[in-house]
């Protein structure tokens, strides 16, 4: 029951995490190119929600999933592989660049440095979790929409 209810917020979550990634990327090009400036928590709320989301697929990681096994042989089997192996791993170093990006953006001198600062590291992040989410039509992975 625990197991369906945070896979579920998990899942969910996930499309509040692409909008605001999405959002954030939006306003930093436009800061980068001299369209807007000032400062925005567009970054930040990004930022709080992808940590939100770490937190809750630490849980599912570590507890309460029945695709993550620490036993012999699971890299022969593309479904454990990829929760216990990749799927954690490259979300991790999404969520490391996005924390970097922020970080960095929060030293920058002009807005301009700043939005080129997130763009770049909110880009590459964005990218790693779109390529780590278990869609629906990536086979054998179980994935579903919401």
């Amino acid at each position: 029951m625990l197991y369906q209810i945070l896979d579920r917020a998990h899942s969910g979550l996930r499309w509040v995490v692409l909008l605001l990634l999405l959002a954030a990327i939006v306003w930093a090009f436009q800061a980068w190119k001299g369209g807007r400036s000032g400062a925005s928590k567009l970054p930040l709320y990004a930022l709080i929600f992808v940590h939100v989301q770490l937190l809750l697929g630490m849980v599912l990681y570590w507890f309460l999933s029945p695709y993550v096994r620490f036993e012999a042989g699971i890299m022969k089997d593309p479904l454990l592989r990829f929760y216990t192996v990749e799927h954690i791993t490259m979300m991790i170093i999404a969520i490391t660049l996005i924390t970097a990006g922020y970080s960095r953006a929060k030293k920058a001198a002009s807005d301009a440095a700043k939005g080129k600062t997130i763009f770049i590291f909110y880009l590459i992040g964005l990218v790693l979790i779109l390529a780590s989410i278990p869609w629906p039509f990536r086979s054998g992975l179980n994935g579903n929409w919401y």
